[in-house]
């Protein structure tokens, strides 16, 4: 292989590393609530409390 081929495919191999890397710290989007979700989510809890819903 000729020198610039082994440098292509050197960087080639430290990006995948670097999206490996990435992959793994990655946060799912959906698992994080926000503000809206945690006052829907204390709106229906207090909804069940009071017997305006019932449990599936």
């Amino acid at each position: 292989m000729s020198n610039e081929s082994t440098m292509i495919i050197q960087r080639l191999d430290e990006i995948k590393t670097e999206l490996d890397f990435i992959k793994e710290h990655l946060v799912d989007v959906d698992s994080i609530l926000t503000d809206d979700d945690l006052s829907a989510l204390d709106e229906a809890e207090q909804d069940f409390k009071h017997g305006k819903t019932k449990r599936l």
